[in-house]
């Protein structure tokens, strides 16, 4: 790996001026953008194939390793609807808990939520959709019914000294609706800050939005969510995944979402491929110029190693080049 640690060093050196002045080009960039690894939970929640509980404990203790301060473990959701995350319990006791690391879990309700305090949880993310038809779907009840769950489930939290982070699906599109209207996904964020969320992350969750249609809804969106409180979750189904996360850096946004090895999928909208990968997010960024505290090298084995389990290539374009240096 002597060559990759090479090249990543030389693009660093290449960029240090343009990090230290926070532009590119014409546009303006964040100095640093913290990265929300999704894979653990979003990546593996569809795979068909089982991943026993000591693989995902490792997977978490490696991206933990790679410098990855925000790791998503699991989900505390009924095995009846997702088999594939029925240990939560067991990975959230059973990782390492490296200090200065948040592990959040997601819940769909009070019974989720009091698992996952049980099992030691320290920040929750609940999820909703601005699309009525994905909402009806994936959680079987309408938008305003989903924000009123989730109020009382993050009012509970919040009381029990957990962080809470907020979901908000289909904001680019719907594989049953559509286009979705920006305002509509301004008011859902804008809902779920209120309820006391500390941060929003828009998701795309069938890949099909454009730059275009990205820097249409942020903008609307930050007319009543401080662009501070957003992150971004994109799937690359159309290969607009890094082109989106580059408009969204452009509005100030500086939470990612991104998934190592470029796993997940929602077993909700027909379609959708996997999350961007993160190695890919962190090379972007990293030749942008942009800090993420991630060894690239090191996520990259990380990767290697999940798709290794999974006994198939990963997805990630970045790890896939520098195997072949």
């Amino acid at each position: 790996m002597l060559g990759l640690r090479n090249l990543i060093t030389r693009r660093a050196l290449t960029f240090r001026t343009i990090a230290t002045q926070g532009s590119i080009g014409d546009g303006v960039y964040p100095s640093f953008v913290k990265i929300v690894e999704v894979g653990p939970r979003d990546g593996l929640q569809n795979e068909p194939l089982k991943v026993p509980t000591h693989i995902k404990i490792e997977l978490i203790n490696r991206l933990a390793a790679a410098g990855l301060r925000t790791v998503e473990a699991t989900s505390f959701v009924s095995p009846k609807w997702v088999p594939q995350l029925a240990d939560g319990t067991e990975v959230l006791k059973g990782i390492d808990h490296k200090p200065g690391v948040s592990y959040p879990v997601l819940v769909p309700n009070l019974k989720g939520l009091n698992a996952a305090i049980a099992a030691g949880a320290q920040e929750i993310a609940v999820f909703g959709a601005a699309s009525e038809s994905f909402s009806q779907k994936n959680i079987n009840c309408s938008i305003d019914e989903s924000l009123q769950r989730f109020s009382d489930v993050v009012r509970q939290a919040l009381n029990q000294g957990l962080r809470v982070r907020g979901y908000v699906s289909c904001v680019l599109g719907c594989p049953y609706e559509g286009k979705i209207s920006p305002l509509k996904v301004a008011k859902v964020a804008n809902a779920m800050m209120d309820m006391g969320c500390y941060e929003i992350s828009l998701g795309d969750t069938i890949g099909v939005g454009t730059p275009g249609e990205m820097d249409t809804m942020l903008t609307e969106v930050s007319r009543l969510v401080p662009v501070n409180n957003i992150a971004v979750h994109c799937h690359n189904t159309y290969g607009q995944a890094l082109a989106n996360i580059l408009m969204a850096l452009q509005h100030g946004v500086a939470v990612v979402d991104s998934s190592v090895a470029g796993l997940g999928g929602c077993p909700y909208a027909k379609g959708a491929s996997g999350n961007v990968s993160t190695e890919d997010v962190v090379y972007m960024l990293h030749g942008m110029g942009i800090k993420t505290g991630v060894d690239l090298e090191k996520l990259i084995d990380a990767g290697n190693f999940i798709s290794s389990f999974l006994n198939r290539p990963t997805s990630s374009k970045v790890a896939c080049a520098l195997s072949k240096l």
